[in-house]
């Protein structure tokens, strides 16, 4: 009885021992498999050293604040403010920008699944009856029943971090997939905003094109008594006559344009063309003054959307590395079943019935034709191009502020100009108004003194319309008020992760 007790462990220790030979070997082989000379080539730019100090004019208005949300109620319209509300409630470009989030959620959620174990259960019934001719009796010619009962285990430990990268990968694009429906909800609202504006200065254009048609009428009119009476020629009639077909045709293109941006807001809204025919006529809006925070640039990246989410992707890419590096190192799979099996059901729960497998099985990369090396070299690629798209979104958003800010500034100087034309032709017709009471001037000089001040109140309505839009640039350029969360600045180190 003592023999067998004692040749067990013996047999044993020789089982393991060629065990451990072939895993020596494999690791041994293993480097066949190498990260050697792999490594992203980018690195992200630093916001702050894209100088932009002297552009921005920064210190002039080193109070300022980052805009607030619900931007468009500086222009003090409730008309527009209701608008805005309506497309952030009811636009289709909304509601896809939502589900691209929730797919991302749920990509990184089956990327978080793929770390767990899982257990599975499972029942079969099966039968067979085989022929008498084939098989002698017992077997031959009965029915034979079978059932199998089991739950099954597996997992794969995650013992290199390589699944939780791609879970953090995925997870960073649905980060940046979130902030990519904030960033569409503020283009939303910012063309709501400036379509708004347009169809302001649409009705604007065409106030002035009709005082413009009524002045040539009055120019015309005079014309032809000035003719009767024999005081002159048809040469002022026609003058007067092309002037207000140009004057029409101005007045027609304008009620063609609010036609149109009326639809343009329906559309914005999510709406038919009928709900355009609702909008009344803007009020007078109102350009807040630009203002520039002095911590531009680097606070610009928790601000503008589509810097946070080309900076999310960055990270994700960088984790997307990790988890390709992590596929050149062993891996572990333990897997288990456990249940019942018997060849009829009577049998199935009896003491006999009991079936158990399991156990670790070790896998190590030792050729796979170039695979993983691929496979890294693409990952390394996919991050090198989110840090080109991250330093370029980056530059971009500087350049938006800039040409923001600029135009904001050139535009008020514009305007003044432009006013100080008005109020002199302003006083201009009033002097012409006094001369022609007096006795002193004529009428032709009062409608001839109203024509420039008619094509000054159309150029200031121009400007201050594309003053409200630059105002409306500047907001967005500023990030529009949101409050996005962004990733820190560094989070890996991918010069230090590759494996020798």
């Amino acid at each position: 009885m003592s023999y067998p007790q004692t040749r067990a462990p013996r047999r044993a220790r020789a089982t393991a021992l060629p065990i451990a030979t072939l895993l020596a070997a494999a690791l041994s082989l293993a480097g066949c498999a190498s990260t050697g000379g792999l490594t992203p080539q980018l690195a992200p730019a630093d916001a702050d050293g894209l100088a932009s100090a002297r552009s921005l004019g920064v210190p002039a208005f080193s109070a300022a604040d980052f805009p607030r949300g619900a931007g468009w109620t500086a222009f003090g319209d409730p008309q527009l403010d209701a608008l805005v509300a309506e497309a952030l409630r009811e636009s289709p470009t909304l509601a896809a920008a939502d589900a691209r989030t929730r797919n991302a959620r749920a990509q990184a959620g089956l990327a978080d699944a793929a770390r767990r174990p899982t257990l599975d259960a499972s029942a079969r019934l099966s039968g067979v009856r085989l022929p008498a001719t084939l098989a002698p009796e017992p077997i031959g010619g009965d029915f034979n029943a079978s059932g199998i009962l089991t739950l099954q285990f597996a997992w794969a430990p995650d013992l290199w971090g390589g699944r939780r990268a791609a879970f953090e990968a995925a997870a960073g694009e649905a980060r940046a997939a979130e902030v990519d429906a904030q960033a569409a909800r503020l283009a939303l609202s910012a063309n709501v905003t400036r379509t708004y504006i347009a169809l302001a200065e649409a009705f604007d254009a065409q106030d002035v094109a009709e005082r413009e048609q009524a002045r040539a009428t009055a120019l015309r009119d005079l014309g032809l008594q000035r003719v009767q009476a024999g005081l002159d020629n048809q040469l002022q009639v026609r003058n007067a006559e092309t002037t207000i077909g140009i004057a029409r045709q101005q007045a027609q293109a304008a009620r063609q344009q609010i036609d149109a941006l009326r639809n343009a807001l329906a559309a914005l809204l999510g709406q038919g063309p009928d709900r355009g025919l609702d909008i009344a006529r803007p009020r007078v809006l109102n350009a807040p003054a630009p203002a520039i925070p002095a911590v531009l640039p680097s606070e610009l990246l928790g601000r503008r959307a589509d810097v946070v989410a080309a900076r999310w992707r960055v990270e994700a890419a960088a984790r997307g590395v990790d988890a390709a590096q992590a596929a050149f190192k062993p891996s572990v799979n333990l897997a288990a079943l456990a249940g019942l099996a018997a060849g009829s059901l009577a049998d199935l729960f009896g003491s006999d019935a009991a079936l158990a497998f399991g156990g670790p099985a070790i896998s190590l990369p030792i050729f796979d034709g170039g695979r993983l090396r691929a496979g890294l070299a693409q990952r390394d690629a996919e991050y090198d191009l989110a840090v080109a798209a991250y330093d370029q979104t980056l530059v971009d958003a500087l350049r938006e502020v800039a040409d923001a800010l600029q135009a904001t500034r050139a535009f008020d100087a514009r305007i003044d100009t432009v006013t100080d034309a008005a109020d002199a032709a302003r006083q201009a017709f009033g002097l012409a108004e006094t001369r022609y009471r007096a006795g002193l001037g004529t009428q032709l000089d009062v409608l001839a003194a109203q024509r420039p001040l008619f094509e000054l109140e159309q150029q200031l309505a121009s400007l201050r319309a594309q003053r409200l839009g630059a105002s409306v640039d500047l907001d967005r350029a500023l990030g529009g008020g949101l409050a996005l969360p962004a990733p820190p600045p560094s989070t890996h180190d991918l010069a230090g992760a590759t494996t020798p």
